[in-house]
């Protein structure tokens, strides 16, 4: 059954966007108060922040610019994500992209200006204003790196052209690659990226689901080029970027943002490569022993360890499986929930042409917008609590902070999320003690929670940092070159346990993350974050609880590790990601018995 347009798609399966702007009409009107503004404070402020006084009425400015560009280009962009099919839309987009690079282009006096001032002024207007506290600190922060206000300008011009790459990637994915059905046995049956990721990767039936695996593999390969044009692109433009701004390494540049070190990144990667691999390849084994197949592949890891136990949950049912599961987070947080369901913050539709995976966008002083695809299984419950887990740690932060204090670094960002994962898994496994159904949530566990941010976010994190390897060297990367970097990665992982076969290694195309810089390892990072504190929680309950809510309240107001120690959590140390590490192990040990007794 081929995917339905947009246009075929009930609306209590679609989020609504007018929760943002009620009409376009009222976007566009926020767009003339956009440039209005833009324009009034160059001709104010440009040359002219010499006194505290000046610097933090510059800023009050420019955070409601702020929220206005964030407002405009998010109520554009998300109509895009669930439509790539709908050109009007998509010319709409590309204009608000183009306004958003004038308008940084214009203010980049704004940080330039403020970069040469005297560390003494800067620190008056700090104390003059908390709103802007944690901006100025940043400029000092990053005054080394600051370019000439020339080049800063033009830089912000070409952002649209800077971020292309990633629209080449979308564009390739979502609205031109046409998939044709395939066959499994004597049937035919229809294949998209939603069917092939939601559906058939997940399929019981070997047969079909290897079959599903090698069309899907065969349509994205005939897009490997020029795909790997547009990353090698994205990352040849961040090398040239980390060298204009005088870092030592595109490693350096990337991490500057997130505020964490060298150490804190490859200690993420090195250790699960090296700590976690045995106990996932143990997993592997299970895997097949239980599905009685001669080989395990590649295209076989998806598969749960008891297909026949797998409930069924629709939309309906979910809301109250998640509102028990989160309800150890409040009153306030059960509000929150309910509120996504009801004021339709969630796009739960299967369409073609529509974003795969799922994802949380939060705007400032608006409610969260929730995109995934619904196939009524547990592990879609798991993926709704995911993303409320960013919802709600954004509705804290935003009502607690100012806009210039919510970028929360990704290394920190995905244990929110990951947190709420593991609630759901704790809540269900005390809500029923039978053994099966306690094999089933642990499984989910493991292939779900775990697998999907240890092992593969994980993977990607290992096969990029090769990329940035070869790019700091001065080097490129091709299809070529990028199949065999994957597929290293996964066999060094997998060992042989798995056959990685030369379609396991295009598993690089699937994923946007690496046009995000050095997100895909941060998964991992947050739901160490996430383990450690989950378990603090299962020990002390409401002091814990009340602890994390004031991690979530306090944005960007901390670095990751201040914000991990105000949860408890060294992260400056291997301990938490060792024990996250051991406790994955005992989960894997106790399905093995499990799957003895049952």
């Amino acid at each position: 059954m081929e995917l339905a347009s947009r246009k075929e798609i009930p609306v209590q399966l679609t989020w609504d966007l007018s929760s943002i702007y009620k009409t376009e009409n009222e976007m566009e009107q926020d767009v003339e108060k956009l440039k209005s503004l833009t324009c009034r404070m160059v001709q104010d402020y440009k040359g002219k922040l010499n006194t505290p006084g000046a610097i933090n009425a510059c800023l009050d400015s420019y955070r409601e610019v702020t929220r206005l560009l964030t407002l405009t280009s998010l109520y554009c962009d998300l109509a895009v994500s669930v439509d790539y099919y709908d050109t009007y839309n998509q010319e709409r987009n590309e204009r608000l992209s183009r306004l958003v690079s004038e308008t940084f282009s214009q203010l980049s006096f704004i940080n330039s200006e403020l970069s040469c001032l005297e560390e003494t002024l800067l620190q008056e207007a700090i104390h003059g204003a908390r709103d802007n506290k944690c901006f100025l600190e940043d400029i000092l922060r990053e005054k080394p790196h600051r370019l000439h206000p020339d080049t800063e300008s033009a830089l912000a011009a070409l952002s649209q052209t800077i971020n292309a790459p990633y629209q080449i990637y979308n564009m390739a994915k979502l609205a031109d690659m046409k998939f044709g059905p395939f066959t499994a046995g004597e049937k035919e049956y229809p294949l998209s990226y939603t069917l092939f990721e939601n559906n058939y990767q997940y399929e019981k039936d070997t047969a079909l689901r290897r079959a599903s695996f090698a069309a899907f593999s065969e349509k994205i390969r005939s897009y490997e080029n020029v795909t790997a044009t547009a990353y090698n692109t994205h990352v040849q433009t961040e090398k040239t970027l980390a060298n204009l701004r005088g870092f030592g390494s595109v490693f350096d540049s990337l991490l500057f943002p997130q505020k964490v070190t060298q150490e804190m990144y490859h200690r993420q990667i090195d250790l699960i490569m090296e700590k976690l691999a045995p106990h996932m390849r143990k997993y592997a084994r299970l895997l097949k022993k239980i599905h009685g197949l001669g080989q395990m592949e590649f295209s076989d890891l998806k598969i749960a360890v008891d297909p026949e136990f797998d409930p069924r949950v629709t939309i309906e049912q979910s809301r109250e499986y998640v509102e028990k599961g989160l309800s150890i987070m409040g009153e306030d947080y059960r509000k929150m929930v309910q509120a996504a369901y009801q004021e339709r913050w969630i796009d739960f539709a299967q369409n073609a042409g529509k974003s795969t995976g799922g994802f949380c966008a939060s705007p400032y002083g608006k409610n969260s917008f929730i995109l995934l695809s619904w196939n009524d299984r547990m592990a879609d419950v798991f993926t709704l609590a995911h993303e409320l887990g960013h919802a709600g740690h954004f509705a804290s932060c935003n009502s607690s902070q100012s806009i210039f204090d919510t970028s929360v670094s990704s290394y920190f960002v995905e244990a929110p999320s990951t947190m709420n994962e593991l609630l759901m898994a704790h809540y269900l496994l005390k809500a029923n003690p039978e053994p099966r159904f306690r094999r089933w949530v642990l499984s989910c566990m493991i292939s779900n929670t775990y697998y999907h941010n240890f092992v593969t976010h994980l993977l990607e994190a290992a096969f990029q940092r090769e990329v940035y390897r070869i790019v700091d060297q001065g080097g490129s990367v091709n299809a070529q070159t990028l199949n065999r970097l994957m597929k290293e990665t996964l066999q060094k992982f997998w060992g042989e346990d798995v056959e990685i076969s030369d379609n396991a290694a295009l598993t690089w195309m699937r994923q946007p993350h690496y046009y995000m810089g050095l997100y895909s390892y941060t998964y991992s990072a947050g739901l160490t974050i996430a383990t450690q504190v989950c378990r603090r929680i299962e020990r002390e309950g409401t002091p814990a609880v009340e602890d994390w809510k004031k991690v979530l309240a306090a944005g960007s107001t901390l670095t990751p590790a201040g914000l991990a120690s105000l949860a408890g959590v060294d992260i400056t140390t291997d301990a938490p990601l060792l024990d996250t590490i051991a406790f994955i192990g005992e989960i894997i040990d106790e399905i093995e018995k499990l799957t003895e007794t049952i």
